[in-house]
């Protein structure tokens, strides 16, 4: 894996956002595939050693993703994306929220919107994503759940994933 690749974890916590800049060794489409498609998703989108289950997922504005996140034990954490704006294949925006498998929203855990945009970088892809959480102990809750070392073994993942299919 090249160890060269743009990877950025910002926290802002005057604004309450996290800013993730990744690069990967793919274009700008394959990538967008693999952030929007469900069997692309499944097969990436959780932290190792975790696999994805996709439940329902409509990609549309007005659409949505459950999905949950499964650790090899079979405990199951379920999230729900709701998709609000999408211009393919430059970005798409969502609230994310932690939901239980009939995709009830917690509301004891942060909520937040997602900002996904896409573009090259010298023949690569790069992924931004500005996560807006509504407070600032939201953002800390996020960040001492792990968020950083879960986006960075998740996006490992996506990395071994384009390895396989470009």
């Amino acid at each position: 894996m090249r160890s060269n690749l743009q990877f950025d974890f910002i926290a802002d916590k005057a604004k309450n956002t996290l800013t993730i800049n990744r690069e990967f060794l793919a274009d700008q489409q394959l990538v967008w595939d693999c952030y929007t498609k469900s069997e692309l998703l499944n097969q990436w989108f959780a932290p190792k050693p975790l696999t994805t289950k996709t439940k329902s997922m409509d990609f549309r504005e007005g659409g949505h993703w459950h999905y949950a996140m499964v650790e090899p034990n079979g405990t199951e954490y379920w999230g729900l994306t709701e998709y609000l704006k999408i211009k393919p294949i430059d970005f798409y925006t969502a609230l994310d929220a932690f939901t239980n498998a009939e995709g009830e929203i917690n509301k004891d855990l942060p909520r937040a919107e997602w900002l996904v945009n896409f573009s090259e970088k010298d023949g690569n892809a790069l992924v931004e994503t500005i996560v807006t959480y509504k407070s600032l102990a939201d953002l800390e809750t996020v960040i001492q759940m792990g968020m950083e070392q879960g986006m960075i073994s998740t996006l490992e993942k996506l990395d071994e994933l384009l390895l396989t299919i470009t």
